[in-house]
């Protein structure tokens, strides 16, 4: 059974949350409060990182589409792959109501259109 999209947005919202509550936090004591105190280059080595590690993980799939391990494999990469764009978001003042957004305007356009579109 999947989740709602409201639910789903929830979900997306409290991680938002706690992201948000660990700027400032101790590095020593939090993950995500290490990143934000290397910085912008950190978290975005990061991010290229889980990006390449999800690549590979799809490709495994792809190679083997009925293998539940590979199944799961390539979920927790494209987990892993936005929880980071998700701390690089908060990092640079976004959110994901801003991305949400940005795909309910792209909805129902062409693909080709709306790529052709960032062009002009």
């Amino acid at each position: 059974m999947s989740e709602s999209p409201a639910s789903t947005l929830d979900v997306l919202a409290r991680v938002a949350e706690v992201i948000e509550s660990r700027k400032g936090g101790d590095p020593d004591k939090s993950y995500v409060a290490r990143l934000f105190h290397k910085g912008t280059d950190t978290i975005l080595k990061k991010v290229g990182e889980e990006a390449t590690e999800t690549v590979l993980a799809a490709k495994d799939l792809a190679a083997a589409p009925a293998s539940p391990e590979a199944r799961q494999a390539l979920v927790g990469e494209l987990a892993d792959l936005w929880f980071h764009s998700m701390v690089a978001m908060a990092h640079l003042g976004l959110q994901p109501q801003d991305v949400v957004a940005e795909l309910a305007r792209r909805e129902g356009l062409s693909g080709l259109v709306e790529f052709a579109s960032r062009k002009g």
